[in-house]
């Protein structure tokens, strides 16, 4: 329950007129209610209400009691740059009293208490790419750009000048928000940008993906584009990642740094961070159904090349120093980047995940192998969203994330979320599988 004070002394000093009362469901769906200050007691006493088998994917049939999404106050967030008097608060999904396990934010808490339990605190930074476009008169996506056509627009100082609006704007906010955005950037693709901010706990980083998609869409949206999160829009650009730089401290000090002297791979790691590296390995083909989740995925990481030369995406599980080919790369000594997430993941259950795999590989003392090599055991990622799901199925760390919030009480001793996940993925697999592209027509209408 949520102090009721607090949020309504939060928003008498943010001068907030209405709240986004605000969660996500296990695709990452944003939903929300637009509540008044005049409500705010009630608000922070109660939560809010949804029947929640229209919000999407959380788990429920159309008999099912209401999801009640109760505020979390420290995410409280004032943005008066969207509309006056507007804030959002994160909330974490309830049914009769009790957190629902199908709520990612939910996941995400208990993957974070299981790390406490392991003695360690987890630190997450993102980098969130992303596709500015417009529709054509054709209906078609086009650059938003029109001139951002180049074959090597990354880091392009003449693409960022031309959308110094939209970035300046968006830089602005996240500062006001208190997150240090410290770089904006043209990234590889004709009308792909980054945006970064400070890392944070584990939490916080998740919480601040959402609303800063949020954010890129709404003020895209004000100057008639369309930003999108989608791994792989256009064939022969690159596609958008979503990366994580992930670290531990135990007691608030560091554990992935090692000694230099006693590290022989050279890297400067911990035998900690060792460990973490090995299990995120371990897991890898698990991992990818939670980090690349949809069939557009797999464009992404099966790219070979694209305009500009690099694909930029991961193709087999392997580790490295500051090597952007590999899986997880190794920039110093304080934290490895995941780099198998993709702009569609939920970043809930992708930091749960990556943290799932890393702790077990530190309680199972992982040998991650040497440098840029892939242990025959683990062979390539997956090749589509199929194969991902049937990995995930077959891996018990990974599964057992997605079920973390699940009580020892429910239904038997089931796992349902896992199970729950992985039936929306083969459905949307085979949605997709079942729909007639142009590409058949072209190579088969007069084939035969």
């Amino acid at each position: 329950m949520t102090d009721t004070h607090d949020l309504a002394d939060l928003c008498a000093a943010a001068g907030t007129k209405f709240i986004l009362a605000l969660f996500v469901d296990l695709r990452g769906k944003p939903c929300a209610k637009l509540v008044p200050v005049e409500a705010v007691d009630e608000l922070a006493t109660d939560g809010v209400g949804f029947a929640g088998y229209a919000v999407g994917a959380i788990g429920q049939e159309p008999k099912d009691p209401d999801l009640m999404a109760i505020p979390d106050t420290s995410s409280f967030l004032p943005i008066p740059f969207i509309k006056e008097g507007l804030a959002i608060v994160h909330c974490d999904p309830h049914v009769e009293g009790k957190p629902w396990p199908f709520a990612p934010r939910n996941i995400l808490k208990s993957l974070v208490a299981q790390a406490a339990d392991a003695g360690f605190e987890p630190w997450v930074g993102a980098e969130v790419e992303y596709f500015l476009l417009k529709r054509g008169t054709d209906g078609s996506l086009i650059t938003a750009d029109a001139a951002d056509d180049s074959d090597q627009p990354c880091y392009d100082v003449r693409g960022l000048t031309r959308m110094y609006d939209h970035l300046t704007a968006v830089s602005t906010a996240m500062n006001q928000l208190g997150w240090g955005n410290y770089a904006n950037d043209h990234e590889d693709g004709n009308g792909q940008f980054e945006q970064n901010f400070t890392y944070a706990e584990a939490l916080t980083t998740a919480d601040r993906v959402i609303t800063l998609r949020y954010l890129l869409s709404t003020i895209a949206a004000e100057r008639g584009m369309v930003a999108t999160f989608m791994p792989k829009p256009f064939a022969e650009r690159t596609g958008s990642g979503l990366h994580l730089h992930l670290s531990l401290t135990s007691g608030g000090a560091p554990v992935f740094a090692g000694s230099p002297d006693e590290d022989e791979r050279g890297l400067g790691l911990s035998p900690t961070a060792y460990g973490f590296v090995g299990g995120v390995l371990e897991h890898a083909s698990a991992l990818q159904a939670v980090m690349a989740p949809t069939v557009n995925s797999y464009k992404r990481t099966g790219a070979t090349a694209t305009r500009s030369g690099a694909s930029w995406a991961p193709r087999r599980p392997t580790y490295g120093g500051n090597d952007r080919t590999h899986y997880v790369r190794v920039p110093d000594d304080q934290r490895v980047e995941l780099r198998g997430g993709d702009g569609s993941a939920n970043p809930y259950l992708a930091i749960a995940a990556a943290l799932g795999a890393g702790l077990d590989g530190i309680k199972r003392s992982l040998d991650p192998g040497a440098i840029g090599t892939c242990p025959d055991h683990l062979g390539a990622l997956p090749l589509t969203l199929l194969h991902a799901v049937e990995a995930l199925d077959d891996d018990a760390v990974v599964s057992g994330v997605l079920d973390a919030a699940v009580p020892d009480d429910w239904a038997d001793g089931n796992a349902p979320v896992s199970e729950y996940f992985s039936r929306l993925k083969r459905e949307e697999f085979f949605a997709w599988h079942a729909t007639v592209s142009p590409w058949e027509i072209d190579n088969y209408l007069t084939a035969f």
